[in-house]
C-alpha cells in the first residue's frame, strides 16, 4: 500500500482544499491529513475559525481521506514519515522547496495551488461585505 501524507489547517474548507486532497490522494492508496492543533496556529499566529475536532471532523467526512492526525510543530514532519511508513509527502507549491529535507525519507511532490481562492481570501472578502 502506497501511503500519502500532507499538512494543513484546513479550515473554512473551500474547493482549494478538495482539490488538493483529490490530488494527494491519487498519488498513492491511503491519504493521512496533519492537521494544526489549536496550540500549534496559536504559536504560528494564526487563528482557525473552527477548532481542532471540528476540523478533524470534516476532514473525516470527505472521501479522499483516509486518517487524520494532529499537528504539534513544524519539526514533527520526519517523525510522521517513519512512524506511519508514508512514501509520499504532499503540499501545495507555495511551500516549493521547502521541504525537501524530506527526500531523504520519502518522495516529495509540491502541487499547484488553486487559484484565486484561499482561506485568507474568503475571510478578506467576508470581512469587506461585513464592512460595506
Amino acid at each position: 500500500m502506497k501511503k500519502v501524507i500532507t499538512y494543513g489547517t484546513f479550515d473554512l474548507l473551500h474547493i482549494g482544499h478538495i482539490n488538493i486532497l483529490r490530488r494527494a490522494k491519487e498519488l498513492g492508496d491511503y491519504l493521512i491529513v496533519a492537521i494544526s492543533s489549536d496550540e500549534f496556529n496559536a504559536l504560528k499566529g494564526k487563528e482557525a475559525y473552527y477548532t481542532f475536532e471540528q476540523r478533524k471532523a470534516i476532514l473525516e467526512a470527505i472521501r479522499y481521506v483516509d486518517e487524520v492526525i494532529p499537528e504539534h510543530r513544524w519539526e514533527q514532519k520526519v517523525e510522521d514519515v517513519l512512524m506511519h511508513e508514508v512514501d509520499v509527502f504532499v503540499m501545495g507549491d507555495d511551500w516549493k522547496g521547502k521541504f525537501d529535507y524530506l527526500k531523504d525519507y520519502c518522495e516529495v511532490v509540491y502541487l499547484p495551488r488553486t487559484v484565486g481562492i484561499s482561506t485568507t481570501k474568503i475571510k478578506t472578502d467576508l470581512n469587506e461585505a461585513n464592512n460595506a
